[in-house]
């Protein structure tokens, strides 16, 4: 069975009509809400397959899904405000981080699974529902883990009345052994074959393989939890899952054979239903469902990537970019010259072309990037439809899951397990390196310096180049944060994001033609009236620059020359409390049995 684009919209939004739904949609915002059974006639549904298949569909919710999701982590640096950075830079308590204790969905998906057994249907029908339901069970619990570590496990319907309201959290080991029990029954009992866009049985084992990799990873570094012994339980997880879908799923690469283009493909697309990369994927039509319209990645609106994540990308050679000479005064065209494909497939390259202008009218234009205060002039491109229709724009589809992602978390955990070897790395991190038409990587790799640096607990090279490859091939698709917290990494956020170097004032080339295309004035200088020419017959674009906090149009990090200063606060860091969120006080004095954890108050 195969649902039109548009009626599969439709489910993935909970539009269904009827009251089910919209009274499901109604109760996700406290936990002692409770879902008004009587009025969707519990004792007269949950009876067939329809009813069981309404009611599932209300539980979907893929939060924060887009690949502009790594501001506020060492990937890019915001204006804007974030939970981590209102965490690093105030005096962050349970008074002023409050989000995150909502259990309104946990009693939708509690109600169906007290309810779906009366179905009078097969029971491997009934069960691939109920599969699905605790699937997002697993999920909720999953986010509810990374964030509070130990939380109170439900998995009964609670009344106003119940005792329960007020017990105490349960420890960490318990509920993510309850949550591999609910991935290990949904992929167990999930179908294969599903309607276009809902979630199948590759989407749970695609959820199953990263959170395995979370949770060992995350128990191998955090000694603070004391857990590091039962690591490897789901290393071995997270790998025989992903070995799996490899070995069993449909799936491969995405690679027609055009490095300079294929990767970006994937964030431009119209329609990802039938690439054979993408496992699930956040479809998007206008008028239905958009996305949002990306022209603030362009360097006006709060996130900017930082040039941290720009020097990460190796040579188009294999080699390090560390290894280049005078890496620290490089400026912009310069930087982007022999690097990996993907570098220029998610920054806005010098030479690439805009193909319509600020007012959106058709047109081509030679993109110079915009300079600004707190923005480091670095620009995304990644997930951008280069399209003067705001339609195609606002209308490409989400690559969710991909299987880059399975054959990278399959490299990691064999590599944390000490089992890796040449023939895994060759069918994982070889096939993606392949798709940009970068070399392989072999096991007999030299560290690089810079990146044991990032990961001091780290001495295997292989597995450093490892995390090198999630963080390029991810950026900006919002795993970054979970990565920097289950590798007690954290500490890399306090780095100040900066962007472009310059030398000093004058005329600089943004585009890669050597014309120049902008001028840098000092702080009191006036900006030309009329404005010069270049040789090309296009005005200079003037910008008066000074140290941070001055009256300038753009701060660099010596005033007059050095980096362009992106986000200049970044606070710090506070190892173990801040890979962790406090329960929020109101929810404390409701429930004065829960406790706060590693020094939160």
């Amino acid at each position: 069975m195969k649902l039109t684009r548009k009626y599969m919209k439709r489910v993935l939004m909970g539009g269904f009509a009827g009251s089910l739904v919209i009274l499901m949609s109604a109760c996700n915002d406290d936990f002692l809400d409770r879902l008004p059974e009587t009025e969707i006639g519990v004792d007269n549904f949950f009876n067939t397959e329809e009813d069981l298949s309404i009611y599932v569909n209300g539980l979907y919710n893929f939060p924060g899904l887009g690949i502009y999701y790594d501001d506020a982590t060492d990937n890019a640096g915001t204006t804007g405000n974030r939970e981590i950075k209102t965490i690093m830079t105030t005096d962050a308590n349970s008074q002023t981080i409050t989000s995150g204790w909502h259990w309104g969905a946990l009693r939708s998906i509690n109600l169906f699974l007290e309810n779906a057994e009366k179905a009078d249907i097969g029971a491997d029908v009934k069960n691939h529902y109920i599969g699905v339901a605790r699937f997002f069970r697993a999920q909720f619990y999953m986010e509810k883990v990374k964030r509070y570590s130990n939380v109170p496990w439900y998995d009964q319907v609670l009344e106003t009345d119940s005792e329960d309201l007020f017990k105490t959290s349960d420890p960490r080991e318990t509920v993510v052994d309850h949550i591999f029990e609910d991935y290990q029954f949904a992929m167990e009992h999930v179908r294969e074959s599903v309607p276009t866009g809902a979630v199948d049985k590759w989407t749970v084992m695609a959820y199953y393989s990263r959170n395995a990799l979370y949770e060992g990873t995350f128990r191998k570094y955090h000694s603070e939890l004391g857990l590091e012994g039962t690591a490897n339980d789901f290393l071995e997880l997270a790998a025989k899952v992903s070995q799996d879908i490899a070995d069993q799923g449909p799936f491969s690469i995405y690679n027609t054979g055009n490095p300079a283009q294929d990767y970006m493909t994937l964030f431009g697309s119209q329609d990802l239903t039938a690439n054979p990369e993408v496992i699930f994927t956040n479809i998007y039509e206008a008028d239905v469902k958009n996305t949002d319209d990306p022209q603030y990645l362009f360097g006006s609106y709060e996130m900017s990537m930082s040039r941290d994540l720009l020097e990460t990308y190796l040579m188009d050679d294999g080699t390090y970019f560390s290894q280049q000479m005078g890496i620290e005064t490089m400026e912009f065209v310069e930087e982007f010259q022999d690097r990996d494909p993907r570098l220029s497939q998610t920054f806005a390259y010098p030479g690439w072309e805009l193909y319509y202008t600020a007012t959106y009218s058709p047109g081509t234009t030679n993109y110079v990037q915009e300079l600004k205060k707190n923005f480091t002039g670095y620009h995304q491109i990644k997930g951008f439809a280069n399209d003067p229709s705001i339609d195609v724009r606002r209308g490409i589809d989400i690559p969710v899951l991909r299987y880059a992602e399975v054959l990278l978390n399959l490299a990691e955990a064999r590599a944390e397990l000490g089992t890796l070897n040449q023939g895994v790395l060759d069918a994982t991190v070889n096939q993606i390196r392949s798709r940009a038409g970068m070399p392989p990587l072999n096991m007999a790799v030299s560290s690089d310096p810079v990146q044991a640096q990032r990961y001091p607990q780290v001495t295997d090279p292989v597995l450093l180049e490892i995390r090198r490859e999630r963080r390029v091939e991810f950026a900006m698709e919002g795993r970054r944060l979970d990565d920097l917290n289950r590798w007690n990494a954290g500490k890399l956020m306090e780095k100040e994001p900066v962007g472009m170097y310059f030398p000093g004032l004058g005329k600089y080339d943004l585009t890669g033609d050597g014309v120049a295309d902008i001028q840098l004035l000092g702080i009191e200088d006036a900006i030309p009236e009329p404005k010069e020419l270049n040789e090309n017959g296009v005005a200079l674009i003037y910008y008066r620059t000074g140290s941070v906090g001055s009256n300038a149009d753009v701060y660099l990090t010596e005033g007059t020359s050095g980096n362009v200063v992106g986000t200049p606060e970044r606070g710090k860091f506070q190892e173990p409390k801040h890979y962790y969120r406090p329960i929020p006080a109101p929810e404390m004095a409701l429930n004065p049995n829960l406790e706060q954890v590693f020094g939160w108050e």
